[in-house]
């Protein structure tokens, strides 16, 4: 495999030349179709993934089927949950689906112990990258116990806005983005609806009022 993807990778670039190559030998490329599981709940990992493309949705669903959306994972990232998994050496908490086609360089469990405990270089990479991950999942808690969901769901809607086409996004995902329940975002849709902000179809939201929308989303 090129060496090449090291560079995709702040910090890892400082490895020692030895552990750059040994690391590049005993890694491999993988590639996960859009739509496709990359981890499940219950599983332990066998590898660190570093993503060279594509993105990686990180959820948790609970006992009655609710769903809630930790992070994504972009190129140029590795997984913080995956990390946690094989320092602890425990199964995943959540799972990850790709949500676009993926490329990933795979470092196995054993590759990935024996350079966290030589390599100062790789534990510092390691590390910042788990403490950048738990700083935004701290931020994800704050804004599901202490922000109104309207002001989250205003919010949502413009992130995901893309050249003013129709948003394609159930209820569920919206629901699932945020943290809630379907019931709680239909209701505010409609209102939303009610308003003049925003029209809804099936599968479907467009912004009719973005202005509207961008300050609710910027209110205290």
């Amino acid at each position: 495999m090129s060496v090449d993807w090291l560079s995709r990778f702040e910090g890892l670039n400082a490895l020692e030349p030895a552990l750059r190559d040994r690391l590049v030998e005993r890694s491999r490329m993988i590639s996960v179709p859009k739509g496709e599981r990359v981890f499940g709940s219950g599983k332990r990992p066998e590898n660190l993934l570093m993503l060279i493309s594509g993105t990686v949705r990180v959820q948790q669903t609970s006992d009655t089927g609710r769903e809630i959306v930790l992070y994504r994972v972009h190129a140029g990232e590795s997984c913080v949950l995956t990390t946690a998994s094989l320092l602890a050496h425990e199964a995943y908490a959540a799972e990850g689906v790709a949500e676009t086609d993926v490329k990933a360089v795979a470092i196995p469990r054993a590759v990935f112990d024996e350079l966290i405990a030589t390599s100062k270089h790789f534990r510092d990479f390691v590390f910042a990258a788990y403490s950048r991950r738990i700083t935004d999942l701290f931020y994800v808690i704050d804004e599901i116990a202490f922000r109104r969901v309207d002001i989250r769901l205003a919010q949502k809607l413009i992130e995901l806005q893309s050249n003013g086409k129709a948003l394609q996004a159930t209820h569920q995902q919206l629901a699932a983005e945020l943290g809630t329940a379907r019931e709680v975002i239909s209701r505010q849709l409609q209102e939303f609806q009610r308003r003049g902000w925003v029209e809804l179809a099936r599968g479907e939201v467009r912004l009719t009022d973005a202005t509207a929308l961008r300050n609710l989303s910027t209110s205290s």
